[in-house]
This record gives C-alpha cells, sequence and structure tokens, in this order.
C-alpha cells in the first residue's frame, strides 16, 4: 500500500480546451497498469477540442451540468451520479453547459506509448450553442 502525494492543480491548456478548465490528476498508473484519472473541474462554456481515445474513456459526473456530444451529433446531458463511456476511437468533446460548473472524473487506459489521446480542432460556438438545443 503506499499513499501517493497530491499533485498541484493545473489548468487545462488552451490547445486542447476552451474556456476556464482545472485538472486535478488523480492517479496515473505505472506497468503493467495504464489506468488514469483525472478530476477536471470546467467553468460555464467551458469545454474540450474534439477528441478520441485509443481505448474509450469513462467519464463520471461529480457535480454541476454538463454535455458530451459525438461527431455525428448525438448528444447527452449530464448531471451528477451520471456515467458515459465513449469506445476506442470515438470523437466527442465534453464540458459545462452555458449556464453551469461541471465537474467529472474522467477515467481511461494509456496505449502503452502515451495517453492513447488524439486530440482534434476546438469545438465551435456554433456546434457548442447547437449542442444546447438538442
Amino acid at each position: 500500500m503506499e499513499l501517493k502525494p497530491v499533485p498541484a492543480t493545473t489548468r487545462g491548456p488552451a490547445t486542447t480546451f476552451t474556456g476556464d478548465v482545472y485538472v486535478d490528476l488523480v492517479y496515473r498508473g505505472e506497468e503493467p497498469s495504464r489506468m488514469i484519472v483525472s478530476r477536471v473541474r470546467f467553468t460555464p462554456g467551458a469545454r474540450t477540442n474534439w477528441h478520441s481515445h485509443t481505448l474509450g474513456q469513462t467519464l463520471h459526473v461529480t457535480e454541476g451540468v454538463g454535455l458530451v456530444q459525438t461527431r455525428d451529433g448525438r448528444t447527452i446531458t449530464l448531471r451528477p451520479g451520471d456515467t458515459v463511456h465513449t469506445p476506442p476511437g470515438e470523437e466527442h468533446w465534453h464540458g459545462a453547459t452555458a449556464g453551469n460548473l461541471m465537474s467529472h472524473l474522467a477515467m481511461f487506459e494509456g496505449d502503452g506509448s502515451g495517453d492513447g489521446t488524439s486530440w482534434r480542432e476546438p469545438v465551435t460556438d456554433e456546434q457548442y450553442h447547437a449542442a444546447h438545443q438538442q
């Protein structure tokens, strides 16, 4: 058994997020584990860029109201206690709604050569606002 030190909160980089996003690393596995868990907090209107994960991703909402959307336009509104899984390779984005904060645990496995995340372009304001209408 080992108690891990609490790392400092980092700000989500503007290259992969829109708006103010804060990330707390909860766990990064050491071989043979490839598990990565982070608590991610989004201010109203903040969101990820489009992205996918080699081995999929599971999000568990801990507070607030958020959205997750896939490239085909499917949108799910997320509330505390909700868990959503995006399968391997599925391009998606997630973040807070325009009027609410949102915090979730982001859980996924690295692919052996990194965290397995493929980042794409930012979600446009038009795409973001249209997701609220779904």
